[in-house]
């Protein structure tokens, strides 16, 4: 396969934290290259709650909340003696997204990650290359074709366009996942990863048929459908704020308590005066300190199932 590609090299401070969670639950490119298309059938498990992708009020306050325009957070991520990666824009099995993988030969790991309601900014993009620096494949879809939300108004409505077609867009992810594990530099371990809405679409992936290796959410709509919950890919990483009005503390206990009855491995953890998308350093309710600890837990908790 030809690997003409932007090497880029991502570095930057190692900052520590001091938060902790609330509870726990430890039970048991531009290249167009594409990939041959495989066909898969995506059905979404469960309705997402649709949101601003803001805290609510904050819309209220200024007429509108804004979109991270640069990669504005590497200086607060696990960054430092990160590996050289080689980026580009591609599709996998007809899937759009930004794919990155370390720059040396060899095998490694993979992770889909899923963008906030922004799409795949700037942002999303960075965080993409910071992982793969540590040693993974990341494809990072794009659900939105290429079309990116610089107000809340069109993040809406192109947030709103993938609601109203769910299968759609698990299918996607689906066909992205089965293909990055054909990848001559992939291993057979696959995790999602998403933030926000794409905490939601992490979910709904590892509730599908992807047969995912681990799950990471962060602060995505939920279900506690115990009956939907039976097929969802463990082990399980929950990271949520404990004044996030858009997913609230009592859903995640539940969601907790319904995956301990079913057996699921997970690690739940509810940060004290976080808010709705705390670890997005563009928005209003970025809190460094919880969001360094939850990267460093999930760092961890990739390193631990997916190696």
């Amino acid at each position: 396969m030809r690997r003409t590609a932007l090497a880029v090299l991502v570095s930057a401070l190692l900052l520590l934290s001091g938060c902790s969670g609330v509870f726990q639950g430890t039970e048991t490119a531009t290249d167009t290259e594409t990939m041959t298309e495989t066909s898969a059938a995506g059905t979404a498990a469960y309705e997402q709650t649709p949101h601003t992708g803001c805290q609510p009020g904050t819309i209220s306050k200024n007429g509108t909340c804004q979109a991270v325009t640069s990669g504005s957070n590497a200086d607060i991520f696990s960054a430092e003696n990160l590996s050289a990666v080689t980026a580009r824009n591609t599709t996998i099995n007809g899937t759009p997204g930004y794919l990155v993988r370390p720059a040396d030969d060899g095998e490694y790991p993979a992770v889909v990650v899923i963008h906030e309601w922004w799409g795949l900014n700037e942002n999303v993009r960075h965080m993409a290359e910071i992982l793969a620096g540590h040693g993974y494949v990341v494809f990072a879809v794009d659900l939105y074709d290429g079309r990116v939300a610089t107000n809340s108004s069109d993040a809406a409505d192109l947030s709103g366009e993938v609601r109203a077609n769910p299968d759609e867009a698990v299918a996607k992810m689906q066909r992205a996942t089965a293909g990055l594990r054909e990848l001559p530099s992939t291993t057979e371990q696959v995790a999602s990863l998403g933030w926000c809405f794409g905490g939601g679409q992490s979910l709904q992936l590892s509730l599908s048929d992807a047969d995912l290796n681990a799950t990471v959410i962060y602060y995505g709509t939920l279900t506690t459908n115990e009956s939907t919950l039976r097929s969802i890919d463990g082990p399980v990483l929950g990271i949520f704020g404990s004044e996030d009005r858009v997913v609230d503390v009592e859903t995640v206990r539940e969601f907790d308590r319904t995956l301990g009855d079913l057996g699921v491995e997970r690690e739940i953890y509810v940060y004290d005066g976080a808010d709705h998308a705390f670890a997005n350093p563009s928005g209003e309710q970025f809190d460094p300190e919880a969001t360094r600890d939850a990267w460093e837990k999930t760092l961890r908790f990739l390193d631990e199932h997916l190696r």
